[in-house]
């Protein structure tokens, strides 16, 4: 079986969603991340991961989490713990799906050549208008990086995995009388009152002495300490800002155009179909009856062993150089005249007779369609070979000079940049990254008072720094910061009498005593019904529920910091059936997890499992 194939072994593999637990595959460059004493990732049995087929895994699952995540998680990345733990766990998961493989073969559980075609063929992503589409079909491929017979062999892998998750899933059940318990507590409701108490409220009302506000003073230093703090000029370079201001002329773009046509033009592309057959004597017979007059798509469709193009009387649709098999697209590109095949060319994959459908020659862009793309290349361009040039001028001079920064600063035409006291917390964004903050921790910088070495920001970003002047950490003086320490003593004052307001609230109310709610002139709002996952439902729903005789209060914080009074009125028990299925199906899948992940302990213990991924991440 064979389809449209990517030359190399460097290309990107995109995931094609399969509506299936399908994990897919992206090549990314060699790895650092990976022990050099072996040629795998790890070795589970007698089956090898290698580490493409690791890197692939790993590049596609970051991606993912990047997309739902966002820039949390490329903080995260910064932690080389980080990164290696989560290296770990996506070389665990194709470490248990090879497990499963071996446990489904093991059982003799087996996915034929017409399974594998049945699911293909009605999988909603290649079909078009409810059909089947070849076109989109061999596109999802290409992108991909798969060609018809490896991604049929990993479709087929995954079936086999789908059995054993269907076999332990339907070993599995889930009674109604447990359904219904859960559902009475999951869809549970209570109803409540509350008072809300606002400790900013509170503080108005305080008024501390001195002596009050100095105890505060001196018992939280923290709380008034300034920190280490530099004055700090820099000289930055930036190919980006560079490009602003560079303007490219008509000609100059029409001589990048010229001398890179080729960019510019579409590829020669040929429509193609083929049979493909495992058995070169098979081929020779096919190529004989074609000779005999037999209709090319007829013969595809029944005889062709490929799965994919087989079913359209062997269309591979629109094929460009590169992406084919090197013996099969020279074979198919030396094809003259629409409706010529070739003889039987002997492929990787088997023995394949080639068709032209059609053909579409090379065409260039105009060059006006073209123009502005090109200015904005070719400005981005001459600003980084400026940048390249001016990067050795300022790290030269900035060396052979290293009191001052203003030689430097001449030297490549930019100023020198001076902030004002500052620290860590509060230092202009260029000053904040790692390699920066570590630089102007080198003895040479702040022992000495020289400038830095060159310090890359970002690609094409570069900065030097000295320290002018630098100031200790130090606890302020009382009269500097009198007025914020009357601030946060109201503020800590506030927050302790809302408590212990809330908390005489709650005693007396518990034993019948309403006589603090109209002295603080408080009042309970109107009846709200809570489910779990509200606001104050962690509390809500630990309240005891009420009798006949009395109600129960409880004390919690809302997202603004205030303090809330609960009075729970009533519980509703009341089971929605709506849900039953919802809640049964999660309790089932559940047990499920819980099976599988057994299963997969047990599986582990029988099998021989080396690791071959070092320690540290890079």
């Amino acid at each position: 079986m064979m389809e449209r194939l990517r030359e190399g072994v460097n290309s990107i593999a995109v995931k094609i969603i399969l509506g299936l637990i399908i994990l897919s595959f992206v090549f990314t460059g060699v790895s650092g991340y990976l022990g050099g004493g072996s040629s795998s990732a790890a070795k589970v049995g007698n089956k090898e991961i290698s580490r493409p087929e690791f890197e692939m895994a790993y590049q596609n699952e970051r991606n993912r989490a990047q997309q739902q995540m966002g820039d949390y998680f490329t903080s995260q990345l910064g932690d080389p713990a980080f990164v290696q733990s989560f290296r770990q766990r996506v070389l665990d998961q194709m470490v248990n799906q090879i497990l499963l493989e071996q446990y489904a073969e093991s059982m003799g559980l087996r996915v034929s050549d017409k399974n594998v075609r049945d699911v293909l063929l009605n999988m909603p992503q290649f079909q078009k208008d409810g059909k089947f589409d070849q076109e989109i079909y061999q596109a999802a491929l290409r992108r991909g990086g798969y060609n018809a017979e490896s991604f049929a062999e990993y479709l087929r892998s995954d079936l086999v995995r789908q059995k054993i998750l269907g076999a332990v899933e339907q070993s599995e059940f889930v009674l109604p009388k447990e359904v219904a318990q859960v559902s009475l507590l999951l869809t549970q409701t209570r109803d409540i009152r509350t008072v809300t108490i606002k400790p900013s409220e509170v503080a108005k009302t305080v008024k501390p002495t001195t002596e009050q506000l100095q105890e505060f003073y001196k018992n939280n230093p923290d709380r008034f300490t300034r920190p280490q703090q530099f004055k700090i000029s820099y000289v930055e370079l930036s190919a980006q800002k560079m490009k602003k201001s560079d303007v490219v002329t008509d000609k100059e773009a029409k001589d990048f155009y010229e001398k890179n046509l080729d960019r510019y033009s579409t590829q020669e592309q040929r429509n193609l179909s083929h049979i493909l057959v495992k058995d070169e004597s098979k081929a020779k017979e096919l190529l004989a009856q074609l000779k005999a007059g037999a209709d090319f798509a007829t013969l595809a469709k029944e005889k062709s062993e490929d799965v994919g193009s087989a079913e359209n009387g062997g269309s591979l649709g629109w094929v460009e150089h590169g992406v084919m098999d090197p013996k099969f697209e020279a074979a198919a590109f030396a094809l003259k005249n629409k409706g010529d095949y070739s003889e039987v060319v002997k492929s990787n994959f088997g023995y394949h007779i080639i068709k032209l459908n059609e053909l579409k020659a090379s065409q260039a862009k105009p060059f006006a369609d073209v123009a502005a793309d090109i200015k904005t290349e070719v400005a981005e361009q001459q600003a980084v070979d400026r940048f390249y040039d001016l990067q050795n001028k300022l790290e030269t001079v900035a060396f052979e000079y290293p009191d001052s920064l203003d030689d430097a600063a001449k030297a490549v035409g930019q100023k020198v940049v001076t902030t004002d006291f500052v620290s860590n917390a509060d230092a202009p964004e260029i000053l904040k990254s790692r390699a920066v903050m570590q630089e102007l921790q080198t003895p040479e910088v702040s022992e000495d008072g020289l400038n830095s070495s060159v310090v890359e920001v970002e690609p094409e970003h570069i900065i030097v720094v000295r320290i002018d002047d630098s100031r200790p950490q130090t606890v302020l003086p009382y009269d500097e910061v009198a007025s914020q320490v009357a601030e946060q003593f109201k503020q800590v004052e506030g927050l302790k009498l809302a408590n212990e307001l809330a908390n005489n609230l709650v005693k007396g109310l518990e034993a019948g005593d309403d006589a603090l709610l109209a002295k603080n002139k408080l009042a309970f709002s109107d009846v709200e019904s809570v489910h779990r996952g509200a606001a104050l439902s962690k509390t809500v729903f630990a309240i005891p529920r009420p009798s006949k005789d009395a109600l129960h209060y409880a004390k919690s914080a809302d997202a603004n910091g205030n303090i809330v009074v609960i009075e729970l009125t009533k519980v509703n028990s009341k089971v929605d059936a709506q849900y039953n299925d919802q809640i049964g199906q999660q309790l089932k899948s559940e047990l499920v997890q819980q099976d599988l992940m057994g299963l997969l302990q047990s599986l582990r213990k029988k099998t021989d499992i080396e690791y071959h991924i070092s320690g540290d991440a890079q």
